[in-house]
């Protein structure tokens, strides 16, 4: 500054001293007086001397004035300079946007952050109130926009809320806003500076951890938080219980804050299962035992609780959570049902010792019976009354000599669960059927069709599949329809090494929708046949179950029946 005005000084005075000379010059063209003209070039002389010395005096005190001007202008600079820094690390630091609200110009800045936190561009962002209401929740306008213009109006002394603010892509964040007012010299609200931060994580954090507090609070089963550490012989000490901890132990959460769980045990206690949770609990890992508690009056009750292990961030243990259930009514049933599972073996033992013995004790005079019967068919009776009598205990006698036969067979099934298989050809056991059937098939003369095409050979007990299809063409024939011709069809097919046999008749059918649930059922009867005994169907079943297969039924009354039989075809 200092070269600057001695260059300006100088040059002023180069110039006036150049004028004065040309001045000089000219005054000689006029005047012959020499003194005179020596005389006031002198005076030029000193008066431009004079006035370049005045001059940059004043020169210097305004660089002075200016120079202290521009250093306060430059701290001043410097010192909005750092604060903005401040601001923008601060800004960043804690992640917030700050927006800045001249009131009575209603004009609206934001920082960086309605792009960073909310994804509007700055194109996109208005720059007045409206713009700031509009993107906030409708169900958290009224409430924010009362509360901040009444905290404008100075009738509360500190503003700060919390509502969801809409982003960018439409969707909602929860925000803490906070604001500082600044007033003219009457006290007016003429500016409002304020900082959004996002607390969506803490929001939702929050709604998780009520929801927790509800379930542990609402929950059936008594639950027990306890601390981390404990000593070889304790269960750690209780920090909270729930609502229903008092109502299945008897205790107050007062009563046993503080304090072990220890307080439980008692003289039925199984010492085992303790031992097992003390040991889980030195080695810090999940444990679930079952023991007699005591409630506080001393009673007893059956309780099954876990104590699970709960780790922090830093993966260190820091509380162990105990899951409690009264499990006493669980034990009582358990208990009845060991008592009627040993009853049910009993009397299963004593059912068929009895249908052994009953079974061999008929057998002997119901063989009697059919041989004098036989005798009787040798004399020849001419009272046609007491031959009726005697055909009709004929028939009777055969009739229960097939009911006990049948009855051995269900008890030999039901005795020998596992049993031989072979491989045997569909085609043979059909022809042994047939035979066994041929007086009722040439009697009747029914249609009947064999598809042994795709499966020839099942891996099965032959005696059973053999006992299976003759109830099954004995059923049909039985039962068929006397409107029509019978039509029997038996298909064969294998999927996946599954055997399905298909038997299919047009017989006059049963009712499925009033007996699907009897229809496999022991000594259940679907017509009013005089020799129906309804135990063909149960044994059927037994057998079929024997071999590891199933069956199952389709019937429509007049229409016809279908059975389907499933065996796994495996040696």
């Amino acid at each position: 500054m200092k070269n600057k005005t001695n260059q300006i000084t100088l040059t002023y005075i180069l110039i006036s001293i150049f004028m004065a000379i040309i001045c000089h010059k000219l005054l000689q063209n006029y005047t012959h007086n020499t003194n005179y003209q020596y005389y006031n070039f002198i005076k030029d002389l000193v008066f431009i001397s004079l006035t370049g010395i005045a001059y940059k005096y004043i020169l210097s005190k305004n660089d002075n004035r200016n120079i202290a001007v521009f250093e306060k202008l430059k701290n001043t600079n410097d010192e909005i300079k750092e604060s903005n820094e401040k601001y923008d690390i601060v800004a960043k630091a804690t992640s917030d946007t700050i927006w800045d609200w001249k009131i009575q110009e209603d004009n609206l800045s934001w920082n960086k952050g309605i792009e960073n936190v909310f994804g509007y561009k700055e194109d996109q962002v208005g720059g007045s109130s409206t713009w700031w209401f509009d993107k906030i929740h409708p169900e958290d306008s009224i409430k924010m926009s009362i509360k901040l213009y009444s905290f404008i109006e100075q009738k509360t002394e500190k503003w700060q809320d919390q509502y969801r603010f809409r982003c960018a892509d439409n969707s909602y964040k929860y925000v803490l806003d906070r604001g500082f007012l600044l007033k003219d010299e009457e006290g007016k609200a003429i500016r409002m500076i304020g900082a959004i931060q996002d607390i969506t994580k803490q929001k939702e954090e929050e709604q998780r951890l009520k929801l927790l507090e509800t379930v542990i609070t609402q929950s059936k089963d008594s639950i027990i938080i306890t601390e981390a550490n404990s000593n070889n012989t304790r269960i750690p000490k209780i920090i909270y219980v729930n609502p229903a901890f008092s109502i299945m132990s008897g205790y107050k959460s007062e009563e046993v804050i503080g304090k072990t769980p220890n307080l439980f045990k008692g003289p039925n206690s199984d010492k085992q299962e303790y031992k097992k949770l003390i040991t889980a609990l030195k080695n810090k890992e999940e444990c679930l035992i079952e023991t007699i508690s005591y409630k506080k009056n001393k009673e007893e009750y059956w309780v099954r609780f876990s104590m699970i292990p709960i780790y922090n961030s830093e993966n260190e243990l820091s509380h162990w959570i105990s899951i409690q259930r009264d499990v006493s009514k669980e034990k009582k049933q358990e208990k009845e049902k060991e008592q009627l599972i040993r009853e049910l073996t009993q009397n299963n033992k004593d059912l068929k010792q009895f249908s052994y013995i009953t079974s061999h004790n008929l057998r002997a005079p119901l063989s009697n019976l059919t041989g004098l019967l036989n005798l009787i068919e040798d004399i020849p009776i001419e009272n046609q009354e007491l031959k009726e009598i005697l055909n009709g205990f004929n028939k009777s006698t055969h009739l229960l000599n097939e009911t006990i036969n049948d009855l051995v067979k269900v008890i030999i099934i039901k005795d020998n669960p596992s049993i031989q298989k072979e491989a045997v050809l569909l085609k043979e056991i059909f022809e042994n059927v047939f035979n066994q059937l041929s007086f009722q098939i040439e009697l009747y003369k029914p249609i009947i069709k064999l598809n042994f095409e795709k499966v020839s050979v099942l891996n099965t007990n032959k005696a059973y599949i053999e006992s299976i299809l003759l109830n099954l063409l004995t059923n049909a024939i039985k039962y068929k329809s006397e409107n029509r011709k019978l039509k029997i069809t038996i298909n064969a097919n294998e999927v996946d090494d599954t055997v399905y046999l298909i038997f299919k008749d047009n017989g006059i059918g049963i009712d499925l929708e009033r007996n699907r649930d009897k229809v496999f059922g022991l000594y259940q009867r679907f017509h009013n046949y005089p020799d129906s005994k309804g135990l063909g169907l149960y044994l059927v079943k037994s057998q079929v179950e024997t071999m590891g297969g199933t069956i199952s039924i389709e019937s429509e009354v007049n229409k016809g029946t279908t059975f389907t039989l499933t065996f796994k075809n495996k040696q």
